[in-house]
């Protein structure tokens, strides 16, 4: 039996290359791949699986769909496909019911499951070795980064050696939760070292391969409508229209970055019943319009005295502190605990005014592993859709506690006045 031992070319494009390396020297465990139309990142995916399990005795796969119904039409005719290219139809056999494909000469299995059954994914089992390889097709339709995690700890058991793979064309909106998990993947190397993400398109596909209709159409849609080109082809967030920030960047500031910070902005927005206490720290670098948010405390159930003790842990944590004035009460106690604290001004219309101003600054750098809590809000914000293609008045009142915190740490700011400086009395001094 030959087993080929090089399946690239004819079989995966050359922009997976590098990534079929990394799959076969098992350098991550989760492999995050988006793209558009024509990426051929399926069969890749199938590709893998087929040749992973031939050369490992041990390994089985579970291919799984958020809805069983769509799996027969989707990735079971993708992995016949990839059997077929490889020459191996012969040493596999294709079974319908249930839905499973298996590899004759161990009796290894490929099993398909929808995740709207999730009694009979726990019940997932092989007779022979060890589920190594998992497959989500449109990961994108699933509920969340927690649905998946609970899967995958069901089904990750027995082996020392996974390879995880999560296949899907990003969302229109920034907000969706797979587009924030890439992100958080990209930007947190350290805490994210077993996962990558891959991003392919059809420009890196051998032209005979997706025929020269597909490249007309993408080419026509190119100049009839680029925006939906960008995102059904080259596979990009577009947004929705509906994103109210779009001059995020998270990155991670440098400890010697922070030290130069001299502009201090801090706002405190207080918990509501199972709302957050949200304590924020900024800097504002007026000249170039330029936000870096650096620090956070974002705790439920916080009383006012241990957030007290929290941000005397900080540096420089006596600098005046602007609060939602709508909790007098809290803001005493504060000063009582020998915080300098001062209830903002707000007046009509200031969340409007707060939030178009942070919509025109250049940028709102946020170091999203010191706050991961205030770049998942603002990276998240987004308009109310109307139903209509549309959407309605006004910013929502919801999931934006750090977003009121920063607009009361830059309330002197918003206003285009020089920073105040408070008298003894006001700060409760």
């Amino acid at each position: 039996m030959q087993i080929i031992q090089t399946p690239l070319d004819g079989v995966i494009a050359p922009s997976f290359y590098n990534l079929h390396r990394d799959v076969t020297d098992n350098k991550y465990t989760h492999y995050w791949l988006k793209g558009g139309r024509g990426s051929t990142k399926s069969s890749f995916v199938s590709t893998e699986i087929i040749l992973g399990m031939m050369k490992d005795p041990n390994a089985n796969a579970v291919v799984i769909r958020k809805v069983g119904q769509y799996l027969k039409d989707s990735v079971h005719g993708q992995l016949i496909w990839a059997i077929n290219k490889l020459g191996v139809t012969h040493l596999w056999k294709v079974k319908l019911s249930p839905l499973e494909i298996i590899y004759e000469r161990t009796g290894q299995r490929i099993l398909f499951r929808g995740a709207d059954k999730p009694a009979k994914l726990k019940s997932t089992k092989v007779s022979k070795g060890y589920i190594r390889y998992i497959w989500y097709e449109e990961v994108d339709e699933f509920a969340g980064i927690e649905e998946i995690r609970t899967i995958n700890q069901s089904l990750m058991r027995g082996g020392n050696s996974f390879s995880v793979f999560y296949s899907y064309n990003p969302p229109k909106s920034q907000r969706n939760w797979v587009n924030s998990e890439t992100v958080k993947i990209q930007t947190d190397r350290e805490n994210n070292a077993s996962a990558t993400v891959h991003h392919s398109t059809y420009l890196t596909v051998p032209r005979e391969w997706l025929g020269g209709d597909f490249f007309l159409e993408a080419e026509h849609l190119k100049k009839t409508k680029p925006e939906a080109y960008a995102h059904e082809y080259m596979g990009e967030v577009t947004g929705t229209g509906g994103e109210v920030f779009t001059n995020i960047k998270l990155e991670r500031i440098p400890d010697e970055q922070i030290r130069s910070f001299d502009k201090i902005r801090r706002g405190i927005d207080f918990g509501y019943a199972d709302d957050p206490f949200v304590y924020i720290t900024a800097h504002y670098d007026s000249k170039y319009k330029r936000l870096y948010i650096f620090d956070e405390i974002y705790i439920k159930g916080l009383s006012n005295a241990k957030a007290a003790e929290l941000i005397k842990e900080r540096p420089k944590y006596n600098q005046c502190i602007i609060c939602d004035s709508a909790e007098p009460k809290s803001i005493a106690e504060l000063r009582s605990l020998g915080l300098r604290v001062k209830g903002a001004r707000k007046g009509p219309d200031s969340v409007e005014y707060g939030i178009k101003f942070l919509q025109s600054l250049e940028e709102i750098i946020i170091d999203n592993i010191r706050c991961p809590n205030t770049a998942n809000e603002f990276y998240n914000y987004e308009l109310i859709p109307d139903g209509s293609d549309g959407f309605k008045d006004g910013y929502p009142d919801k999931d934006n506690h750090t977003i009121d915190a920063v607009r009361y740490a830059l309330e002197d700011d918003t206003s285009n006045k020089k920073v105040k400086v408070y008298n003894r009395r006001e700060i409760g001094l």
